[in-house]
């Protein structure tokens, strides 16, 4: 019987090379390369793409339209595919009201058994649901906070009225609220408000009984400051200009609810009891320890509500989640751990012959918890189901039966089959990753010397055990530990007491009109360099101005709905999807037109654009590893590291005076081969006087750092202490410490 294959002919998605392809079932294949080189579009473009389009297909057209839409991948034929289930990095989203309790269905089976166990009975489920009017705590609306004014921030007690002693927007001298405390002959105009009586403050700020207690009485419509604030910005309708949007950021802060107390539910849910234990108290227990607490309510008539319960905490405490709360705001959770906690549903599950598309499921985990991640995947591809992996990491390569390397290069330079085989024939292969991993070598340089030192004192977000520690200035600082020890809010303590400037892997722009040309500034440079060789005005060489295709407003595609079928987005049939109208593709400018620049590559760009505005700017994009995305491409299709990296090459440009900047894992997407030119860059922001902080767990960077923070040694309530303090070899026996030493220079053991 020949073995069942996903064969892939002629696929040319994004920069596939007319790529052939056949990749065995029921295997646990690895997808390797450099980032750029074609490996998302191959595994979510393509593979990915086509079997949810397909399966989507089967469905009657009421259900497709409320289903996630697939756009179908250029590609000539694909067979032997499966339903597909894609577990990626998305952080699992903003929403307020979403809890890690809440996303896992915890939750759910936890007011389930509230509603039906509680003393005293409060009502169904729903009762206890904190997204329901029933169960929500009517002062935060379920949210467990609120937006209060951040009264400290609206005066300006040096300064008289008359100066713009009232900070806010619209009360400056001669405004129309300005008037309102001036003209009513209760304040002295003329004095600092540091001189003025404290009734007179109270009075001003809060109006209400503050001002009828004054021996001068204000008129009957007096509002104070702050009474004004909250009527127009804080109690104004759901849609506000970013104007307001702007001024509520800046005159407020996020309190804990004082009803719920940050639970989120009303007083009865909140009083009702299962076990001596409130949902809230169960709420904010880690998983094991709600699980033990699960596990002793031995009711037959909710026996099977409790099975469930705890399978979906047996699977959080097994991909290395147990740390948690089902009170955790999902907001709040890494990229890696989002990816894993998407993993829940699916280790019970008892579907095979199913795809899973995973997306460095490794990114957040220290090295000392790959194992079980790897483990994870195999039993996946254990119970028969096909489990593609993207991903840098030797050592899920090294456990994957197959590993298929696209490349070479970047870009145009890639979308090509470089190898395939085993691990250990990739080790002796010629490809960029074969080379990389045979290149791994250990530091030898010596550590910088410190400039100087700042102090995180008494830090103590989330699990930190009121904490101090010493960072040094003008060198690299890496954090280390296991997930959930505490970096992310050591930190987040940096920021708050330093003004540390954060370098994340949000996206740059969701606008699909922002490429690194207007990102990086250089779209006016562009546009006049046109204009005076052409001698054609500015505006023509704007795809958003004059130069714009008016069929297709500039865009270069024409999107069309068709209900329930996937939207179809095509190229715009009059500029071809240039974005230019003919006219300004006429003009030429060393053979190329506007349109012909937005095709080049940064590193194309830098090599035949002859004009230093416009070449210094995109010098620093090349710096970081980025020469292979094109000028025009939108921002909003670069990848999580992608975008860290395009706001490393900001910063190497714009950076002025020495300051802190803080990285999360700036490792995330990067090959093994693209770790030095990142360590370099770092280095860079180094030597323009700069401290660089970063958390990270790739041994390649620990290795090269000039000083190591070491935190755990567990994760949550078993972490949040500073194991060590130093230069990198004088780490002793923490899980760090211990990787370093049986890992020699980052290379997995393969024996």
């Amino acid at each position: 019987m020949t073995e069942q294959s996903i064969r892939v002919r002629q696929a040319v998605t994004n920069n596939l090379d007319h790529l052939d392809l056949d990749i065995r079932r029921r295997r646990l294949v690895v997808i390797a390369g450099v980032s750029g080189s074609g490996k998302s579009s191959l595994v979510f473009d393509t593979i990915a793409a086509e079997a949810g389009a397909e399966l989507n297909e089967t469905y009657p057209p009421f259900t497709r339209n409320r289903l996630p839409k697939w756009t179908r991948p250029d590609v000539g034929s694909i067979e032997g595919l499966s339903p597909v289930i894609v577990v990626d990095q998305r952080r699992l989203g903003g929403n307020v009201r979403s809890t890690v309790g809440t996303i896992t269905d915890s939750w759910t089976y936890l007011r389930l058994l509230f509603s039906r166990l509680s003393e005293p009975h409060v009502g169904e489920s729903s009762a206890f649901s904190f997204n329901d009017p029933s169960g929500m705590c009517p002062r935060c609306s379920g949210v467990g906070e609120v937006v209060a004014p951040d009264v400290e921030k609206f005066l300006d007690q040096d300064r008289r009225l008359d100066e713009g002693a009232i900070i806010l927007p619209g009360f400056g001298e001669g405004q129309y609220w300005y008037r309102k405390y001036a003209e009513i002959g209760v304040f002295a105009v003329d004095s600092p408000l540091r001189a003025w009586p404290r009734e007179h403050i109270d009075a001003l700020l809060y109006g209400g009984q503050s001002a009828r207690d004054l021996a001068v009485e204000v008129p009957k419509d007096y509002e104070g400051v702050v009474e004004r604030f909250e009527r127009i910005y804080l109690r104004t309708s759901a849609t506000i200009s970013d104007r307001k949007r702007k001024t509520i950021a800046e005159f407020t802060r996020s309190a804990t609810c004082p009803d719920c107390h940050g639970e989120r539910l009303n007083e009865a849910a909140r009083a009702a009891i299962v076990g001596d234990h409130t949902i809230g108290e169960l709420a904010r227990l880690e998983i094991p320890e709600l699980r033990d607490v699960v596990a002793r309510i031995d009711r037959p008539e909710v026996s099977t509500v409790v099975t469930a319960l705890l399978e979906r905490l047996d699977a959080m405490d097994t991909i290395g989640l147990g740390y948690l709360h089902l009170a955790r705001a999902t907001s709040s959770l890494s990229g890696g751990e989002s990816q894993r906690i998407k993993l829940v549903k699916h280790l019970g599950s008892s579907l095979i012959e199913m795809l899973y598309v995973f997306d460095e499921p490794t990114v957040g985990l220290h090295p000392h918890d790959v194992e079980a991640m790897v483990g994870l995947l195999c039993r996946l591809r254990d119970r028969g189901n096909t489990v593609l992996v993207v991903e840098h990491d030797p050592a899920v390569m090294a456990c994957a039966e197959e590993i298929i390397e696209i490349g070479p290069g970047p870009g145009s330079a890639g979308g090509r089959l470089v190898f395939q085989g085993t691990f250990d024939s990739l080790l002796d292969s010629d490809g960029p990753t074969g080379r990389a991993l045979r290149a791994q070598t250990p530091a030898t340089s010596s550590p910088r010397q410190p400039t100087g030192w700042v102090t995180i004192a008494h830090a103590g977000t989330n699990n930190l055990r009121d904490i101090t520690v010493d960072i040094p200035c003008g060198v690299m600082t890496v954090f280390t530990g296991v997930a959930g020890s505490g970096k992310s809010s050591l930190a987040t303590e940096l920021v708050a007491q330093h003004g540390a400037i954060t370098i994340d892997q949000k996206p740059v722009s969701a606008n699909r009109r922002s490429t690194p040309i207007t990102y990086t500034g250089i779209a006016q440079a562009l546009r006049k360099h046109f204009a005076r060789i052409t001698g054609a005005p500015v505006s023509l060489f704007s795809a958003n101005s004059d130069g714009g295709c008016a069929t297709c407003t500039g865009l270069g595609t024409i999107h069309t709905d068709l209900a329930f079928m996937d939207g179809q987005e095509t190229t715009c049939p009059t500029c071809q999807g240039t974005k230019y109208s003919a006219e300004a593709r006429a003009h030429h400018v060393d053979g190329l037109s506007i349109a012909d620049v937005e095709l080049l590559t940064v590193t194309e760009a830098i090599e035949r654009l002859d004009e230093p505005a416009i070449r210094s700017r995109l010098v620093p994009l090349d710096r970081v590893g980025l020469g292979y995305l094109r000028l025009g491409q939108p921002l909003s299709t670069v990848s999580g590291g992608e975008a860290q990296r395009v706001k490393i090459a900001k910063e190497l440009r714009d950076a002025t005076g020495p300051s802190i900047y803080l990285l999360d894992e700036p490792t995330t997407g990067l090959h093994l081969s693209d770790i030095a030119r990142l360590v370099s860059v770092l280095g860079e922001l180094i030597e323009h006087g700069h401290t660089v902080v970063v958390i990270e767990h790739n041994l390649e960077v620990i290795r090269v750092a000039d000083w190591l923070v070491d935190l755990g040694p567990g994760p949550g309530r078993h972490g949040g202490r500073v194991l060590y303090s130093g230069l990198v070899d004088g780490i002793g026996e923490t899980a760090t410490g211990r990787v370093l030493r049986e890992t020699p220079w980052g290379r997995v053991a393969t024996s």
